[in-house]
């Protein structure tokens, strides 16, 4: 039985699963994460910790402690240059977020053809993969929130929008909320006319996953967790 942990910006993500399916799946903030004790205690047959972490050595360490007798089960992942099924583009290939890299990996093991993967939380992420697994490149932008809270911040006379979509706004908050919304949608959509092939698919994951894809007038799919997903190929790969 595997545990996979996927430590991004504002929760860690966690799931068992039992070499068949996942068992369970859940997410703490970081300001919670003591709350990781209770895992070994409901779930003792785990005998792997896989943990992808983009939030600093330190919330590392608090997850390890947090986890208890598990901590030498831990195994941090890093990004390669090849693992998975997927060929890292990257320059450096090892600075390459680890929540991306999973994310590649987990799209790629469960849809064939080009992608065009989203992972969309605190920040946005778009990145390219080929039909055969090659990473190609891919951008970075503020998520849904850090635009809201910028305009908020940085601005003398614009709120903290509480707004709806419209295509054409007749109110501030409104003007707010469309303007980032079809941001992300355009950005992803410039992108998605960037895919090698003409049968591509846009994969979205994350806490604004949903919220963007209603947008979107390119092909998609959204799946849940996808760095889990990404975390349990590379297990599954070292283990054979």
């Amino acid at each position: 039985m595997i545990l996979c942990l996927d430590s991004g910006n504002s929760r860690i993500k966690w799931g068992v699963h039992d070499g068949t399916l996942w068992l369970a799946q859940g997410a703490v903030p970081h300001a919670r994460l003591g709350e990781l004790a209770q895992l070994p205690t409901r779930w003792p047959e785990v005998s792997r910790v896989m943990l992808a972490n983009v939030a600093g050595e330190a919330a590392a360490h608090r997850i390890e402690d947090a986890l208890g007798g598990w901590r030498e089960l831990v195994q941090e992942v890093k990004s390669s240059e090849f693992a998975g099924g997927v060929r890292n583009g990257y320059r450096q290939p090892e600075r390459l977020g680890i929540d991306r890299w999973c994310a590649l990996i987990g799209a790629h093991a469960m849809v064939a053809g080009p992608l065009l993967v989203v992972m969309a939380g605190t920040a946005t992420t778009v990145d390219t993969l080929d039909d055969e697994g090659a990473f190609l490149g891919g951008m970075i932008l503020p998520g849904i929130g850090l635009m809201l809270r910028a305009l908020a911040r940085e601005t003398a006379a614009l709120p903290f929008a509480n707004g709806k979509h419209d295509p054409l706004p007749r109110c501030t908050d409104d003007a707010i909320v469309s303007g980032v919304l079809e941001a992300q949608a355009g950005a992803i959509e410039r992108a998605f006319r960037r895919l090698p092939g003409s049968n591509g698919l846009c994969v979205l994951s994350g806490g604004n996953a949903a919220r963007i894809a209603e947008h979107l007038s390119i092909p998609y799919q959204l799946i849940d967790n996808l760095p889990l997903e990404g975390l349990l190929r590379l297990a599954q790969e070292s283990s054979v």
